[in-house]
């Protein structure tokens, strides 16, 4: 069958080259096409685990408590914030933010309710709310009252007065959020049971719906915060104004993915120019790769584009990644090429092109196998754009493969023969001979040092962490990074937990047992009693769950970690500070019947749901703390605020507690995060079993396949101990760096190896063999990972932390790799002897 393959190979690509180009040319004009599909996607959906059981209850508490997308406006003023010089700006500032079409309304310390900065009757407040731009309102008071208001206090005001806060509420987009519900709906049916084929069309349909929409969508809010910026531009100088919130983050995310993907193409783009003249020197050595990693790289988008398949953050160096392996596999064919037509200066073009395929096929093949199984075993992780990145760049990695054997040879072909190339002078590189002479004589020094590096990488790696802030992977001068570390310091901190305490129903029905027991009259009592709890909500309001409340509430607010606090307390404490005493029960239902509507929604009806008989309470979490550990924060506030806690303060009311749901962006976050560790786990275990039976199905010998897999197990082990001894976190960019330095590295045991035995056969020496193959196979393998590794390195230019350390990190293991696969691998040749006795 191998034998057909290679003739039908020989016959249809080899012998018809320009036949091949004119296909390959239609191929890359269909993708081509295809690449005006091609998208970008920062949503907060890319950083979700699949199947995340925690999401739906969070869109479950979405739909019970709606809120409106914000976008914030952070203003330090120069002068004073409460004087007219700084709050007449502010006042024409927000005027303008209103005529935004995709601004619903502007909240402000200008528009906050005051409820202790006027002596008027707290009836009449009611009906006419005092706030700072009504004239009678005592400006001292309300700097007073909004400094210290449970409400307003580190949500539209910092607590030393200095800093506030517009709070821009973005229209909802109504068709946006049935398309999301709806397809979240089949998704989870799909997961659990199969789907019938109408609901698999509605599906489908539902999918490309959501996409269309959710563009929309995205090009609409990119529009509107362009729009934003350009109005509170000239407002800087009165002050320190930043843009803040989700969707300014998402927004700038995508911009850096696009920034990222230009500048990486780009910057190995003018590296491979660099590093090939350096080798080569040749016109045609540096022409012929470059349009294989055009190809290939316009290709791949294309293959993007037609099966929208989006590039996040995560994936956004897919492109770099694509061209430095190309140009390796590239290199490994030119350097072979040269070597056959050095060695057989007679041949023809075509038989030195057809002996270059045939020896070098099998090796390319597995190294390309292996490569993708280093990518592929991402797909084991939870976490979708990390799935997403291994599935592409597997995908990637054939049509490099495809390219590199289909293009670059017919290429060759059509160009011919240059009969000068013999007498060309390779650089003299001696790297490699010295690490031939340093492992035959030193090679036991080696093995120790390989030894002790393993130890301390281990303790290194047990050492390994995963909290990371949000905050942490935007480079310092970034808006999102100043935005958030402000909002963080000074308005009471960015990531949201929310609490649910469900209570015991105050109703139950009557049982058959509580009737017989009962007069007629009690009967009638207790049934009226029970209906008027059904039609009259504020009989909800019981002395008893408010205090309950404000226990849970107070609970919340002292912990470390929590800045700021809102729910019904925080309503409640402003009206018994007004009134001057505590509220009770006949109390709070006065005042739930006689306030707004408006007021109602935002300050009563956000935090409690009647119907589901429930309190709600939104914490925001100081993200910026260096201690923070958010595992243990979550599993405490659960088990503080549980049904079945021991918890001191609440132990009169627990009775009343049925349940506590913690949610929110922390939670969702803090899942993402403690799936790392797991991730790391089950895709290194995936690579090195793939690529174990990679080694035993190539070479057929166990002792081979540890031979070629230890060395470059290496240089992943001291990449993730240093991460653990100089307490980088692991993140959703570092948790690839074993299973892909592995999975690339290891294509230069093979290459060594397969050369290796093939020198060996002809010499039937060891020492003589290491010898050759340094000096051949080691230079390629050498120019290849240097490649790679400088390749890497252009990633230092993204604005995504995650992403320099990615790029600085794997460019590290891949040298120690290197070094390894050049040391470490021959003195494990030269010890174990895998292809028999020295031939006498």
């Amino acid at each position: 069958m191998i034998t057909r393959i290679v003739q039908a190979y020989d016959t249809l690509v080899l012998n018809r080259p320009k036949s091949v180009l004119v296909v390959l040319l239609s191929i890359l004009i269909f993708f081509g096409y295809h690449t005006r599909n091609f998208k970008l996607d920062a949503s907060a959906d890319t950083l979700l685990l699949e199947e995340d059981v925690d999401l739906n209850v969070f869109r479950d508490i979405n739909e019970r408590y709606p809120s409106s997308e914000l976008l914030i406006v952070t203003y330090t003023p120069i002068d004073d914030l409460f004087s007219d010089q700084a709050l007449e700006p502010m006042t024409e500032l927000r005027e303008e933010l209103k005529k935004v079409a995709s601004v619903n309304a502007v909240f402000s310390i200008l528009d906050a309710p005051l409820f202790d900065s006027s002596d008027a009757d707290i009836q009449e407040m009611l009906k006419n709310m005092p706030s700072m731009e009504k004239e009678d309102v005592d400006r001292a008071r309300a700097r007073e009252e909004l400094v210290n208001s449970p409400i307003y206090r580190d949500l539209i005001v910092s607590g030393d007065g200095k800093t506030t806060a517009l709070l821009l509420e973005m229209a909802p987009n109504i068709q946006f959020d049935r398309l999301l519900k709806s397809r979240s709906m089949l998704r989870s049916k799909s997961r659990k049971t199969s789907l019938s084929d109408t609901e698999t069309q509605d599906l489908e349909r539902i999918s490309a719906e959501y996409d269309r929409v959710r563009d929309l969508m995205s090009a609409q809010r990119h529009l509107d915060i362009a729009q934003i910026r350009g109005i509170i531009a000239p407002y800087r100088q009165y002050g320190t104004i930043y843009l803040g919130g989700l969707p300014m983050i998402t927004d700038d995310m995508v911009t850096f993915v696009r920034s990222d993907l230009t500048v990486f193409g780009a910057g190995v783009l003018a590296f491979l120019i660099l590093i090939l003249t350096a080798i080569f020197r040749q016109l045609r050595w540096i022409a012929l790769p470059l349009v294989s990693c055009f190809y290939s790289g316009l290709t791949m988008i294309g293959v993007l584009g037609l099966f929208g398949w989006m590039v996040t953050v995560i994936s956004s160096n897919f492109l770099a990644l694509m061209l430095i392996i190309t140009i390796s596999m590239n290199i490994h064919l030119i350097v072979r090429y040269r070597q056959l037509h050095r060695d057989n200066p007679d041949d023809n073009q075509l038989t030195l092109v057809r002996m270059t395929i045939h020896k070098m096929v099998k090796p390319c093949l597995y190294t390309a196998l292996t490569t993708i199984i280093g990518f592929g075993s991402l797909v084991v992780s939870d976490i979708k754009p990390v799935i997403d990145f291994g599935l592409m760049m597997s995908a990637g990695l054939t049509v490099t493969f495809m390219t590199s054997f289909l293009l670059f040879p017919t290429m060759l072909l059509v160009i011919g023969k240059n009969e000068t190339a013999t007498t060309v002078e390779e650089v003299r590189f001696m790297f490699p001979e010295y690490l031939a002479h340093l492992t035959e004589f030193q090679g036991n020094k080696i093995l120790v040092l390989a030894l002790v590096l393993s130890v301390l990488s281990i303790a290194g790696i047990s050492m390994l962490r995963v909290e990371n802030s949000f905050i942490n992977y935007f480079s310092e001068d970034t808006e999102i990074y100043q935005g958030l570390k402000l909002i963080d310091e000074e308005l009471g901190g960015t990531t949201p937990v929310e609490v649910l305490i469900k209570f015991r129903e105050d109703v139950e029905e009557l049982t058959a047992e509580d009737l017989a027991e009962m007069t007629e009259e009690e009967i009638i009592e207790e049934r009226a009693f029970m209906e008027a709890m059904r039609t009259q909500p504020e009989l909800w309001f019981t002395p008893t769950k408010i205090q309950l409340i404000k226990k849970a509430h107070d609970y919340l607010d002292g912990l470390p970690e929590i800045g700021k606090v809102l729910s019904l307390a925080s309503s409640v404490r402003v009206v018994e500070e007004i009134l001057g005493k505590e509220l009770e029960g006949l109390d709070m239902a006065v005042l739930y019947n006689k306030v707004p509507a408006e007021v109602k929604n935002s300050l009563i009806n956000s935090y409690i749901s009647i119907e589901n008989n429930e309190a709600r309470i939104v914490a925001r979490v100081l993200d910026t703390q260096p201690d923070l550990r958010r595992k243990e924060l979550l599993n405490k506030i659960h088990l503080d605020l549980g049904s079945q806690n021991d918890f001191d303060q609440l132990s009169d009311y627990k009775l009343l507690i049925n349940d506590v749901t913690v949610s929110g962006l922390l939670v969702l976050y803090n899942n993402m995060l403690q799936s790392l560790f797991s991730s790391q786990i089950k895709s290194i275990g995936v690579v090195m079993l793939g690529i174990g039976i990679m080694f035993l199905v190539l070479f057929r010998s166990f002792a081979l396949s540890i031979i070629g897999i230890l060395p470059n197990l290496l240089g992943a082990l001291v990449v993730l101990g240093v991460m653990g001894w100089a307490e980088i976190p692991m993140d959703m960019m570092t948790i690839t760096i074993a299973a892909i330095t592995i999975g690339i590295a290891v294509d230069n045991g093979i290459h060594y190896i397969y050369r290796f035995r093939e020198e060996y056969a002809l010499t039937g020496s060891y020492e003589e063999t290491l010898h050759i193959c340094h000096s051949n196979i080691g230079k390629a393998v050498f120019y290849t990972t240097m490649t790679i590794i400088f390749g890497f390195s252009i990633l230092i230019m993204s604005n995504f932390i995650p992403t320099i350390y990615f790029g600085v990190l794997t460019g590290a293991a891949m040298f120690i790799a290197l070094m390894a696969a050049l040391t470490v691998l021959p003195k494990l040749i030269l010890l174990w002897k895998p292809f028999g006795s020295v031939k006498v």
